[in-house]
């Protein structure tokens, strides 16, 4: 690109902001609004707008890379269908722009909060989540949370430890996003800044009940869609591997929702646009919630704690306990050998390691394995199999 384009280029960024103004709905994010913590010298001449920006950073950093063989829900298992977490995260944003184009909303900011919300994720889904946040605990670094993770990576971790400098919006929706508790109506909490951001991720940590409410209302548009992204397709992947039928599935949530997951996730994403569209919040409506909340119980007991698919659960948890225990004593032995230091604090910037204590340096060195990394690194003595399904 020649230096005699550049003004151009701004000029249409210029229109892009003016575009904005025009076309997106009043309580939409603009990208002009876009907050960092620190000023970029080279972004005063970037043709991009700044949440366009945060999604090509998150696109290109090392942990949405290893999205590839992270657990959703089901592990262990050699089956080239079922859902990982790379499917999982495109899925939201797809299902999260279509809404947030309907309701007039900043898509360059939805789809960053979307493919970056389950960075954090470590391995082998939420089992590993709360194995690892057992260990946390019991080292004194607070409460394991993946939201509170993804922000950590992204702030902290990648880039050798100086971090990607993301947009509070982009950081805040991903801290926001909470699949798992289930809203009917939803309204942004506005105003928000980088202090209110960095006591949010440490009460989170702290273990106290708090429900952390995104800024934006395309925070909140993500947050429905992790819920109507995973619900239909975690049953479908169940179906696949035998653990449940389709008639199964609750009657009166059929009867709401539909039996498929195209038209579970055809009929919640309909749901949710007529019912926030012109409103300053998100929600469904008051029918489909009920029918979801009851086809989320469903998952629970028939899916998520369904014994067989627990069978290698205690020696994952095993696992967990032994490589942690490892890594932190190499670190406090100083054992340069050791993959912690040759994998991960060998090439990481000063302010990281002077920064984090060993218990906190191990979270993150085992938070971003991949599910085959992790057991790789194990004895091979201790490795459960991986069963054809």
């Amino acid at each position: 690109m020649q230096r005699s384009e550049l003004p151009a280029l701004q000029e249409l960024t210029a229109m892009l902001d003016d575009r904005e103004q025009q076309s997106l709905s009043p309580g939409a994010a603009k990208s002009a609004g876009g907050l960092r913590r620190r000023p970029e010298k080279q972004l005063e001449t970037d043709y991009r707008q700044p949440f366009a920006v945060d999604v090509d950073r998150i696109l290109h950093s090392l942990a949405y890379s290893r999205y590839i063989d992270k657990t959703q829900v089901f592990y262990l298992i050699r089956n080239d269908h079922i859902t990982h977490r790379m499917l999982h995260v495109q899925l939201v944003s797809r299902v999260a722009r279509t809404i947030g184009r309907f309701l007039g909303l900043n898509e360059d900011l939805i789809e960053a909060v979307a493919i970056g919300h389950d960075i954090g994720h470590p391995p082998f889904g939420h089992d590993g989540e709360r194995f690892l946040s057992n260990l946390c605990q019991a080292a004194g670094i607070g409460q394991y949370h993946h939201n509170v993770q993804s922000v950590q990576f992204l702030e902290k971790v990648e880039r050798k430890g100086r971090g990607w400098n993301l947009c509070l919006q982009t950081l805040d929706g991903i801290l926001c996003h909470d699949g798992e508790v289930h809203n009917r109506h939803l309204a942004p909490v506005q105003g928000k800044t980088f202090e209110d951001h960095q006591a949010e991720l440490a009460e989170k940590k702290s273990g106290r009940p708090v429900d952390l409410v995104p800024m934006t209302l395309e925070g909140c548009v993500v947050r429905f869609s992790d819920t109507i992204s995973y619900i239909g397709r975690d049953i479908e992947d169940a179906i696949r591997l035998g653990l449940i039928r389709r008639k199964d599935l609750p009657a009166d949530c059929v009867q709401h929702l539909g039996d498929t997951n195209g038209t579970i996730v055809y009929t919640l994403v309909t749901d949710v646009i007529r019912t926030s569209y012109e409103h300053d919040a998100v929600a469904f409506s008051p029918e489909i919630s009920g029918a979801l909340r009851r086809l989320k119980q469903f998952n629970y007991e028939a899916i998520y704690s369904n014994p067989a698919i627990k069978q290698d659960t205690p020696k994952i948890e095993h696992l967990f306990e032994h490589l942690f225990e490892r890594f932190f004593n190499d670190i406090e032995a100083g054992n340069k050998q050791s993959p912690v230091y040759r994998n991960f604090i060998a090439d990481m910037a000063e302010d990281y390691i002077s920064a984090h204590c060993s218990a906190e340096i191990v979270r993150d060195f085992i938070a971003g394995m991949t599910d085959q990394y992790f057991l790789n690194l194990a004895p091979e003595r201790m490795r459960p199999q991986i069963r054809a399904w």
